[in-house]
């Protein structure tokens, strides 16, 4: 099988051509079906086949027909990790280090930049139909009126469905958008369920463009790309009635036993070291007020990641359904740890209840919701939060705390935002039934959102361009993880990360990790994944020589000056 990635990508991909060696396609000239689903704010620890209680059986299905990475990275936040899984670069070199602003720097543009191709830009001229569903998050212009040069069908994708911004209502949300057009989800003549909910949207979408492809494409000629990003588990706390049900009383244990729970679980699975230790608890259960409000919020959120693995459950009916499965590629992962943020844990507008009435003139059916945070609900209920609040309904706003975000990122230290374990760490579940004969089996090298980008070229034999209308394209960053699926090691020099200041380096077992304005620490993480006891005094000269290593970095792939501010207007 002839590999057509250029020689300047295989400089960052060194084995891409050696290790498809190792791979029969199903058929004859059968290239895979690609797949890659994105779930937000989700700790490595939530997956019941990673540990943890909720109920996610077509994910466990997944995990254990294929394989579960035990090292597998993001960024450490939602954009940059969306423009790191999309282009295979680091997010700075696709011109967002942070979020959506502009801080008047090459690397913190706030929007993809041209000197990026997106997975869709690659594949689809290598004959894949493209089309997405969900969460965009990489251009800050969500105005129903544009600019569109980086919305999805702008960057490679024939399809899409879904929100141009990062965040909103799960029942109503904001810039929600099919293919160039925003729309209110309830004037939608295309689509009308009983209840609207956006990641049963998202899901619907997904298995519509799936049979749509299969119908127009009978003789299974044309694969197709989809990306598929979940807005479940991210804030606000919205879930169905039906599902929240599920979980009641699950979690009444509270922190410390659910965290000691769930590292067992962790140990029995393989997933951490036998002799893992747990790191230090946020918040002391005992001491916790308004203790009924805080199991609901864990309730919903356990809900929504229900909600959105049952929908993961109707796209594999489908591929089943169409044939197709056996030479589907699908990976599954998160785009940064679990969230500690507080929105919406305090009261709104002096608001401490929900009124048993509507309060507001209810919202056309055609106008469009345009803010993260809605003022009301359809119906006419003013948007409340804080305490007492009981998350799940449409007229709630809330995020689970820093308590659950500690429970979901077990064992490790931090959250999002932060480069620690905790931080980074997410679940990769990749199934190809015809392709992968360890089922089952664990992975256990070190391997970053940068990968996937050069694993979809490499199945797809597509080619990464070098240059797009004389403008050059920063070359891949990542590795093909064909060679690491099939049990077969990868052979990386390094992985960098920086996000608000806060930065690392892995090498090896090796990793020196700082918070912003603060010292080096370096950890075995072999040894010490809950990154408790800095070796940094111990081993001087390899923490300088990593520093070193990190700071060449920053200067190459745009990161400097660290933490920029945003630009003045």
């Amino acid at each position: 099988m002839t590999q057509r990635v250029p020689l300047s990508i295989l400089m960052h991909s060194v084995l891409v051509i050696s290790l498809f060696t190792a791979v029969d396609h199903a058929a004859e000239g059968a290239r895979p079906n690609i797949i890659v689903i994105l779930s937000d704010d989700m700790g490595f620890s939530d997956l019941g086949c990673y540990g943890g209680e909720t109920q996610t059986p077509n994910l466990d299905a997944l995990a254990k027909q294929g394989v579960r990475f035990t090292q597998f990275y993001n960024t450490g936040r939602c954009c940059p990790a969306r423009a790191s899984l999309l282009t295979g670069l680091y997010p700075h070199q696709a011109g967002i280090g942070h979020m959506m602003e502009d801080k008047g720097h090459e690397g913190y543009r706030g929007c993809l930049n041209n000197r990026c191709r997106t997975m869709a830009e690659v594949l689809k001229p290598a004959g894949y139909a493209t089309f997405m569903t969900g969460k965009w998050h990489v251009s800050p212009h969500t105005h129903p009126d544009g600019p569109r040069e980086n919305w999805p069908l702008q960057r490679g994708f024939d399809r899409f469905y879904g929100t141009i911004h990062g965040a909103g209502s799960f029942y109503d949300p904001n810039s929600l958008t099919r293919d160039n057009t925003q729309i209110s989800p309830f004037a939608d003549p295309e689509y009308q369920p009983e209840t609207y909910y956006y990641t049963d949207a998202i899901s619907d979408h997904a298995v519509r463009y799936i049979s749509e492809h299969c119908a127009q494409d009978k003789r299974q000629e044309k694969p197709f790309f989809l990306y598929m990003a979940y807005t479940a588990a991210h804030w606000p706390m919205h879930a169905l009635p039906e599902d929240i049900e599920k979980y009641k009383g699950r979690f009444d244990t509270g922190y410390d036993a659910l965290r000691a729970e769930r590292l067992v679980r962790m140990k029995d699975l393989g997933l951490v070291s036998p002799d893992a230790e747990m790191s230090p608890v946020a918040q002391d259960w005992s001491q916790v007020k308004n203790r009924e409000w805080e199991l609901r919020c864990m309730e919903v959120y356990a809900a929504m990641i229900d909600r959105m693995d049952q929908g993961i459950g109707k796209v594999v009916g489908t591929l089943k359904d169409k044939g197709i499965f056996d030479n589907t590629l699908i990976l599954f992962m998160q785009d940064n740890g679990g969230c500690a943020e507080g929105l919406g844990r305090q009261p709104r507008n002096q608001l401490t209840e929900r009124p048993a009435q509507p309060t507001l003139e209810k919202m056309p059916a055609s106008e469009l919701q345009t803010n993260m945070i809605p003022i009301q609900s359809r119906d006419g209920f003013p948007v409340v939060m804080g305490p007492g609040i009981m998350p799940g309904p449409a007229d709630t706003y809330i995020a689970y705390g820093e308590g659950w975000a500690n429970v979901s990122n077990t064992p490790f230290r931090m959250y999002k935002h932060w480069v620690h374990e905790g931080g980074i760490s997410t679940p990769l579940i990749v199934s190809w039934p015809a392709q992968i004969q360890q089922k089952g089996s664990l992975v256990d090298q070190p391997a970053h959102l940068i990968d996937i980008m050069a694993t979809c070229v490499d199945v797809a034999e597509a080619s990464y361009p070098t240059k797009v209308e004389d403008v050059a394209i920063h070359p891949l960053e990542g590795l093909s993880l064909v060679p690491a699926i099939q049990h077969q090691p990868l052979k990386r020099e390094a992985i960098f990360w920086e996000h608000e200041g806060n930065r690392a380096i892995r090498v090896d077992k090796w990793k020196l990790v700082a918070k912003f304005n603060q010292p080096w620490e370096l950890y075995d993480i072999d040894q010490d994944r809950s990154e408790l006891h800095d070796l940094k005094d111990e081993h001087p000269e390899l923490a300088g020589e990593l520093a070193s290593r990190w700071q060449s970095w920053a200067e190459r792939a745009y990161v400097l000056p660290l933490n920029p501010k945003k630009k003045k207007p």
